[in-house]
């Protein structure tokens, strides 16, 4: 008889895997999404928030009692939110009217208490980046709390080593390149060094915006998908673990997330979309016989105001 779960947290991960059948090349490989919008919160930021959160209960650095502080464009916080929810942890966001409003208000809902730091017309840039990053460091000190910090955090790689062994397992080994888009870098980071330990031919790519490509040497810039693109080269990034790097604009990422909603049924987000351009590239290159794998980092729900508004300026035009 299978266990039933505990709590919602026993719900993260052991998501599916689903191959894309329209939106593929013609003579290129099989293109595997892992729908990681299954988790809880609709986002694979659950797995790295539960590992943050109970590395640092095993630590000592949390215990009874103790409260949590992050910065963070949605996604981490909307998690972060649920794990201190079900463990009741009283946890302070930092975020920015540059992220989406549904992923504000489902942090209010969950009981996150949020500090907004007012953007550049609502563009996500390097100095954004950094100004909520002194703010959480500053609250954390204040109140005395846990800084998950996100940028820095090692403990959050253990979380996607084995998000790497369910698509090992879910493949059956038959993977031959993996695409992912770079917010922390944690994400590819830890999948990449997971999947080389089964088989190191693995290729891998990082996708960064087209706006800010600082990972391939670019200028920082301003753009609009929501949870990557820093906008400068993040602490955890680690260029050797990478064979490539793909950049998509933001018109691009958008335009892709609505093809995947219109052609396969599967409504995600920009990072998403991003991440399904780059894919599409690797396949190319890789040829029939090859196995692709990226990523579905969440919802569409996420972002239905912005969605909705890119949709009735098209009807308008």
């Amino acid at each position: 008889m299978t266990a039933q779960p505990r709590t919602i947290l026993d719900r993260i991960g052991s998501t599916p895997l689903i191959a894309l059948r329209r939106i593929a090349p013609a003579n290129g490989a099989r293109i595997l999404l892992k729908c990681e919008n299954e988790n809880p919160t609709g986002s694979m930021k659950d797995r790295m928030a539960l590992a943050m959160i109970e590395a640092a209960e095993a630590s000592g650095r949390l215990g009874p009692g103790g409260s949590v502080v992050e910065y963070t464009g949605g996604s981490t916080g909307v998690s972060l939110a649920l794990v201190c929810a079900v463990k009741g942890y009283p946890l302070d966001v930092v975020t920015s009217d540059a992220f989406s409003r549904e992923k504000l208000d489902h942090m209010r809902l969950l009981g996150a208490r949020l500090h907004i730091v007012e953007s550049d017309g609502g563009r996500m840039t390097e100095k954004l980046t950094r100004d909520m990053i002194e703010q959480a460091r500053v609250l954390a000190e204040a109140k005395g709390s846990f800084w998950t910090d996100q940028m820095r955090n090692r403990d959050q790689l253990a979380a996607y080593h084995r998000m790497a062994d369910e698509i090992w397992r879910q493949t059956e080994g038959r993977i031959d390149g993996f695409v992912q888009s770079v917010g922390t870098a944690a994400s590819l980071r830890g999948i990449a060094e997971r999947l080389r330990h089964h088989r190191s031919g693995i290729r891998i790519v990082a996708v960064e915006p087209a706006e800010s490509s600082v990972l391939s040497g670019g200028p920082s810039g301003a753009h609009r998908i929501d949870g990557i693109g820093a906008g400068y080269v993040v602490p955890l990034w680690q260029g050797s673990s990478v064979d490539g790097i793909e950049q998509a604009s933001t018109e691009e990422a958008m335009a892709m997330a609505f093809r995947l909603a219109r052609e396969e049924g599967l409504f995600a987000g920009t990072s998403t979309g991003a991440n399904v351009i780059a894919a599409l590239r690797l396949a190319e290159r890789l040829g029939p016989d090859a196995t692709v794998v990226t990523v579905m980092c969440d919802t569409g729900m996420k972002y239905l105001k912005t969605f909705g508004a890119r949709l009735d300026a098209g009807a308008q035009t």
